[in-house]
């Protein structure tokens, strides 16, 4: 959509890992991520108006008006910086309401060059601006948790990270940086990186802390995946199954996730059947509308159509209530917040 106010509510999100270019709104009491920096959202034919005194704003359709939204508050441990003059924004960012997010390491051995970063990914981006830092110390990271918790009200944590080598892939910083914040405050935490070398990794990471555990495999189409992320395709399908059997044992049915972009160029029949075997095997399956990032080569990539989310958003619920399985019963993480999806609403409807 487009704002009248970019600057009413939170502050917006631009660049950096995971979905971006986007903005907290709240509908309806559902607070989601809607984009406003994107090529399509610029066209927009939904405008909010300035907010009024209590914060909403009128949201209008091609100059027509069809409802009231509202915007979560800025955060006030923003305010706050480290002792040595860091602002805590640069270390984390809250996400939604509720949920706080970092990217631990903002670099990455895949977005070294075009020929095999993943195509949609501006984990670079926000580091250039100086909107962030390269590496949050396990100490940064910690001091800042805990002041989202006691200002903000915080409910869990997500941490990513850039892909740091081909052998732990980023478990082993993901699991210092748990134990410090756990050290600090009792908050859940998620944490995502690609599968591990070992899956010894995975016993490890439960006991730095980390309650739930994301690893992405973004697309399900083998031809899709070498073509659109072909550093990331060199750690096949397989070893994420693999690596998804010996997790779920660890963190429990439905404490694993993927994150599965629709709209990349897999069928509806391709995700869904996808989706089918990690509910076997215990694991969630994040389905996301495609959201290209400005600055990425797939920035002009379509998002997907409502009516294609329909015909894998509701089939999906479908499929995981028949598993026992939701984003309500997650203790941290993509899942669990549901702002980037739909599904969680079709989980309920």
């Amino acid at each position: 959509m487009r704002l009248a106010d970019s600057k009413v509510g939170a502050a917006s999100r631009r660049g950096g890992a995971g979905p971006s270019d986007h903005k907290a709104v709240t509908i309806n009491g559902r607070t989601v991520m809607v984009p406003i920096h994107t090529a399509a959202s610029f066209e927009s034919p939904y405008r909010s108006l300035a907010p009024d005194a209590d914060g909403s704003s009128i949201i209008e359709r091609d100059g027509v008006t069809v409802g009231r939204i509202s915007f979560p508050n800025q955060p006030r441990f923003y305010a706050l910086q480290t002792f040595d003059g860091i602002p805590y924004s640069k270390i984390a960012v809250l996400h939604s309401k509720d949920v706080l997010a970092t990217t631990v390491l903002q670099t990455c051995i895949r977005y070294q060059s075009r020929t095999k970063t993943c195509q949609f990914c501006a984990i670079g981006q926000s580091l250039a601006a100086g909107r962030t830092i390269a590496h949050k110390s396990p100490e940064q990271l910690a001091e800042v948790a805990r002041a989202a918790v006691l200002l903000d009200g915080v409910k869990h944590m997500v941490m990513t990270t850039g892909t740091p080598n081909a052998t732990d892939r980023g478990a082993a910083v993901l699991c210092e940086s748990a134990f410090a914040v756990k050290a600090a405050v009792d908050l859940p935490i998620q944490a995502q990186c690609e599968p591990p070398d070992s899956d010894r990794w995975f016993e490890r990471m439960k006991a730095s802390g980390i309650d739930t555990l994301g690893m992405h495999i973004e697309a399900v189409t083998p031809a899709i995946r070498e073509r659109i992320m072909p550093g990331k395709a060199s750690v096949p399908l397989e070893r994420y199954m693999a690596a998804f059997e010996a997790a779920v044992p660890v963190f429990g049915w439905g404490q694993v996730s993927t994150y599965i972009l629709a709209g990349l160029g897999d069928t509806r029949e391709a995700l869904l059947e996808m989706c089918s075997q990690l509910i076997a095997r215990g694991v969630y399956p994040f389905v996301v509308p495609f959201v290209p990032i400005s600055g990425t080569p797939m920035e002009d990539h379509p998002t997907p159509s409502p009516l294609f989310m329909h015909e894998v958003l509701y089939p999906l619920s479908r499929m995981l209530k028949a598993a026992g399985m939701s984003s309500g019963t997650a203790k941290a993480g993509c899942g669990k917040c549901g702002a980037c999806s739909a599904l969680s609403s079709y989980e309920k409807a």
